[in-house]
């Protein structure tokens, strides 16, 4: 099954915004996610990930935040950018010392 389409930030932020303000009329957390992921149209358990998200982001939960997550994400594609071209880097000087040294022969 392909992936599901991609909600914009602002019917995530409404979302999570819906299940703080409407918890207090249901009898728990969950209730309260299944009723507004129902009306929005998506899983119960992609909703329940953006509160929690959305808790880390303003400090109630311990974990990374969003900012520190596409950070790592960077510094994660960096780095494999930085590995590729020293290997690019290690092969031209392996090529190029043996030319000298093939060269040093004749």
């Amino acid at each position: 099954m392909s992936k599901s389409t991609r909600y914009s930030t602002e019917v995530r932020e409404r979302a999570v915004r819906m299940v703080r303000e409407q918890q207090a009329s249901h009898t728990s957390e969950w209730a309260t996610i299944e009723s507004i992921a129902d009306k929005i149209g998506c899983k119960n358990e992609t909703l329940r990930r953006w509160v929690r998200q959305a808790e880390r982001d303003r400090g109630e939960r311990a974990g990374p935040t969003t900012s520190e997550q596409e950070r790592v994400k960077a510094l994660e594609r960096e780095n494999a950018e930085l590995r590729q071209a020293n290997e690019i880097l290690r092969k031209a000087s392996a090529f190029f010392a043996a030319a000298e040294l093939d060269r040093g022969r004749k």
